[in-house]
C-alpha cells in the first residue's frame, strides 16, 4: 500500500490558482465539523491573506490519483520557552471517500518535515472533543493532548468592543 500511495499521492504548496479549491475544502471541513454557519471567508480574503503582501498562513494541497484529496492550512507561532518558532496546524482535512489511504498522515508528515527544515520546536493543533476518529489518528502518531491548557478566544465582536471601550 505504501508504494501505491507514493505513486498516486502528490503533496504540494498551494498557489493563488488554488484559492477556490481551498475555500471549497474549508467548507467541506466545516460541514463535517457541523460549523458551516461560521464560514464567512471569501476567495478575495483568502487570496489576500495567503498570497498578498503579508502572508498570514500557508497551505499544502494533497492530490490523490489526480483528484483533489485534501489540505493542511498552517502558520507559524513562537514559543518563548523554547526560543523557537513553531507551526500551528489550523486545519487538516481529507475528503471522506479518500480517508484511510494515508493521505492525512502524509499531509501531517509533510508539515513535520517543514517544521524540521524551519528549526521549529513544536507542531500544534486543536481537535474537537467529539472527533474520536481524529483523536485516535493523532494519538497513533505519538501526539499528546495538552489537557492542562484551555483555549480562550476573543472573536471579532469582542475585539471591536474592547477597542471601543479603550477609546
Amino acid at each position: 500500500m505504501e508504494n501505491q500511495l507514493k505513486e498516486k499521492l502528490v503533496i504540494r504548496e498551494a498557489t493563488k490558482k488554488d484559492v477556490p479549491l481551498i475555500l471549497s475544502l474549508i467548507k467541506e471541513l466545516a460541514v463535517y465539523e457541523k460549523l458551516l454557519h461560521e464560514v464567512v471567508a471569501t476567495e478575495d480574503q483568502l487570496t489576500e491573506m495567503l498570497f498578498g503582501q503579508k502572508k498570514y498562513a500557508e497551505v499544502l494541497i494533497a492530490n490523490y490519483d489526480n483528484e483533489n484529496a485534501g489540505f493542511a492550512l498552517f502558520f507559524h507561532n513562537f514559543s518563548t520557552f523554547l526560543g523557537k518558532p513553531g507551526i500551528y496546524l489550523e486545519d487538516l482535512y481529507v475528503k471522506p471517500q479518500l480517508r484511510g489511504k494515508g493521505i492525512g498522515k502524509s499531509l501531517l508528515l509533510s508539515l513535520v518535515k517543514l517544521a524540521k527544515e524551519r528549526n521549529c520546536g513544536r507542531v500544534e493543533w486543536a481537535v474537537l472533543n467529539w472527533n474520536e476518529p481524529s483523536i485516535k489518528f493523532y494519538k497513533s502518531l505519538g501526539a499528546k493532548p495538552m489537557n492542562q491548557w484551555t483555549v480562550y478566544r476573543l472573536s471579532e465582536d469582542e475585539i471591536n468592543s474592547l477597542n471601543e471601550s479603550k477609546s
